[in-house]
């Protein structure tokens, strides 16, 4: 069955072309200083990182449009800047990634967010935040809703990328999605850990990691404790509680669950090497949205969202799918 799925993804990975997805949520700036710790420092008793190399890399929901991009889609973002030189490094990554169809907000109350982080080789020494996570104002969440509301007749499919960095409410998911309902466009949603339920009410599939589903349970007063059979049950509860027959849980090594409708599926992992997970939900979701919109099963779409995550758990740092990269991916594994 796995060599029969693959070999399908491959043959129909082409359709992808084209689809359009929004991606509504936060978004950020993945700064890296990489280089090599030889000394500890003498005004304390931490490492001194000489730093070899530096980059700018998108992040949280930008990740996801470039992501989209690479793997052959098209996206139009909706997200919150700040009044800051960062929301300016922001636009050139977008067009940089070829992510050109944009509306970014911006917020003088808070600034773009961005991450810092320190490596040495493959060891993540620190890392430093830049963000303010309070809810955006009421002027900017309005703005948010009438850009993205515009957007919807005009895309396939809609991704909500929960960050909690600020973007996403009740108001605004809620009339999202009750507007792609009326649209007939299908919701993806990526959770925070802990927002409430109630903001994800009536999407089409949300697909929370382990982690995730387990902190997003504990809102529906259930104790589980973290096994495969819990598993399966956390994912009934949560698909249960948001009112959609569709749920994807993913397991990272252990690969994935699919919820679809009364049947649940484990599908396995295709990573060969883990070297950083960040952005692999990212990857996902992008992934899946663009199957979906192109017309693929919901278990299609979950094969599809595994390769693409093997391709970048394998490198350092938040980077895309490329769409050459992947189609050698699964090849290989076809071999």
């Amino acid at each position: 069955m796995i060599i029969e799925n693959a070999k399908w993804v491959l043959e129909h990975i082409s359709e992808l072309a084209g689809k359009k997805v929004l991606v509504v949520g936060d978004i950020g700036i993945d700064m890296y200083l990489m280089g090599e710790v030889k000394r500890l420092s003498p005004e304390a008793p931490v490492p001194v990182l000489d730093v070899a190399s530096e980059s700018q890399r998108l992040g949280l929901a930008a990740n996801v449009a470039q992501n989209i991009h690479s793997l052959g889609g098209m996206c139009h973002l909706v997200s919150v800047v700040g009044a800051d030189t960062a929301a300016g490094d922001m636009k050139a990554l977008l067009k940089n990634h070829h992510v050109g169809s944009y509306d970014l907000v911006v917020d003088g109350e808070r600034p773009t967010t961005r991450k810092m982080r320190l490596l040495s080789g493959q060891h993540h020494i620190a890392r430093v935040d830049f963000e303010k996570s309070q809810p955006v104002g009421e002027k900017v969440k309005a703005e948010l809703i009438h850009k993205a509301v515009q957007a919807i007749p005009n895309y396939d499919i809609m991704i909500l990328q929960d960050y909690s960095k600020g973007v996403m409410d009740v108001e605004l998911a809620q009339q999202l999605i009750q507007k792609c309902r009326e649209h007939n466009k299908k919701v993806l949603v990526d959770p925070y850990k802990t927002t409430p339920l109630n903001y994800y009410k009536g999407a089409f599939l949300m697909t929370p990691n382990r982690d995730e589903a387990f902190s997003l349970a504990r809102q529906l007063e259930v104790t589980l404790t973290d096994n495969n059979e819990n598993v399966d049950k956390v994912g009934k509860l949560l698909k249960s509680a948001i009112n959609s027959e569709n749920m994807v849980v993913t397991l990272g090594s252990q690969g994935m669950k699919l919820f679809e409708g009364n049947t649940t599926k484990h599908l396995p992992t295709f990573a060969q090497n883990v070297f950083d997970v960040t952005g692999a939900g990212d990857t996902v979701i992008s992934a899946m949205g663009l199957a979906l919109a192109a017309g693929w099963s919901l278990e299609k779409a979950c094969y599809l969202a595994n390769f693409a995550a093997g391709v970048v758990v394998g490198k350092i740092g938040c980077v895309p799918c490329d769409l050459a990269e992947l189609r050698a991916f699964i090849s290989k594994h076809l071999e």
